[in-house]
């Protein structure tokens, strides 16, 4: 009764002209963004993957999964269906899925003092951290049924304090980490069990298709499919090899458009400024538009080839439904989708490293190393040559995944 009332007394000193006594809204705006990551499989469309994190990638005042002890049974028996039980990092390093939903952020604008409550379904996904403190409901699951789609977890955060022109104490870790560029926004500080952040953020795995696929066509170009029923409002495909940096931008891309592959041109500054474009054009603020690209400045523009597009809002809302009450006066929820394209350049890269025991080379394809080194298991399948680039990547992809799976 006592936790009941702990709940409801904050909705009671509200306005007396509010029905049932919620708190005003006032003029209460939201926006958010994310990502989603995928890589494309030879046939265009997102493949399973180990959808890790980017080195330096959370402080450590971030929640993770295992904070709940039904949460690490479930993580536990995801991991590869291990007979034995097994930690947080060696379950989310095995939870192989199709998408990594990357760090959405929810900012609110209000210009009166408030309280909200919100809740994040993921229908076909796993909430892997969060921060401020929410309340997390995952049902118990094994690899079977966490790809077969038909379930579905939840974060919420019921008493979110909404408080303009209070003073900021955001805190901090002890070394960097992109999860910061976040907060240079002129959003509202919010407060949530007395935990304060400019922003909600939340992270995830999950296997549902994306709206788009990205087939390499050798290494002259890359066909991009709108998959959705939305047009796409923007997309890029880049290519960073070496260090050469070149891109193209596509303003209204066809359902259906083969790009050639960008040689040369264009700089890092140049993009960055035509992505923000593309944010703003989908309903960010500028400030909301530069702090993602500030999150993803080298992610984004590492090595490798990728189709950066806007995920049409109504995909969005299909793969995250939102629910904030009261209802804001209005909502922006802006997305990028990511999916990384394994070209023919990259395979012979790869290849050579391996045989070369170039250390350096493999691990410029970070997190990717995996699907690439799949995929030349995949023409060569004999234990041998699988044994080979094993013993030749577990280094690499282990150096990498300690770094992602750290934090500070």
């Amino acid at each position: 009764m006592l936790t009941r009332l702990a709940y409801v007394l904050p909705l009671l000193v509200a306005s007396a002209d509010r029905p049932f006594g919620l708190p005003d809204p006032g003029d209460v705006t939201v926006h958010e963004w994310g990502t989603f990551t995928t890589v494309a499989g030879e046939d265009g469309l997102a493949i399973d993957w180990l959808p890790l994190g980017g080195p330096t990638d959370l402080p450590c005042f971030v929640e993770h999964f295992q904070n709940r002890r039904d949460a690490k049974i479930v993580l536990n028996q995801l991991a590869l269906d291990q007979p034995t039980p097994v930690d947080y990092a060696t379950a989310r390093s095995n939870l192989r899925g199709r998408v990594r939903m990357e760090t959405p952020v929810l900012y609110f604008y209000a210009s009166r003092a408030t309280s909200v409550s919100v809740r994040v379904q993921f229908p076909h996904g796993l909430m892997t951290e969060w921060y401020p403190r929410a309340s997390v409901a995952q049902p118990f699951v094994n690899q079977a049924s966490y790809r077969s789609m038909r379930w579905a977890s939840w974060i919420a955060w019921p008493n979110v304090q909404v408080s303009p022109g209070a003073a900021p104490h955001f805190p901090v870790g002890t070394g960097e980490s992109h999860y910061y560029a976040a907060r240079n926004t002129d959003a509202t500080p919010l407060t949530v069990d007395n935990q304060s952040e400019r922003f909600l953020f939340y992270r995830g795995v999950g296997s549902f298709d994306v709206p788009i696929s990205a087939k390499a066509l050798g290494d002259t170009g890359v066909r991009i499919r709108n998959l959705g029923r939305d047009a796409l409002q923007g997309a890029v495909l880049f290519r960073n090899r070496g260090g050469v940096i070149a891109y193209r931008v596509l303003d209204a891309p066809s359902p259906d458009t083969v790009v050639a592959t960008p040689k040369s041109g264009g700089t890092v500054a140049e993009l960055r400024l035509e992505i923000q474009r593309m944010l703003v054009k989908g309903g960010l603020y500028e400030r909301e538009a530069a702090a993602m690209v500030d999150s993803w400045r080298d992610s984004w523009f590492e090595e490798g080839t990728r189709v950066l597009y806007l995920v049409p809002s109504r995909a969005v809302d299909d793969i995250l439904p939102l629910t904030i009450t009261p209802a804001p006066k209005t909502v922006a929820r802006v997305f990028i989708g990511r999916m990384e394209v394994i070209t023919p350049a990259m395979e012979q890269s790869v290849a050579a490293a391996i045989a070369n025991g170039d250390r350096s080379e493999l691990g410029r394809y970070g997190r990717f190393l995996g699907p690439i080194t799949d995929r030349i298991v995949a023409r060569n399948p004999t234990t041998a040559n699988r044994q080979r680039i094993d013993d030749a990547t577990r280094g690499a992809f282990a150096r990498y995944r300690l770094r992602a799976l750290s934090c500070e």
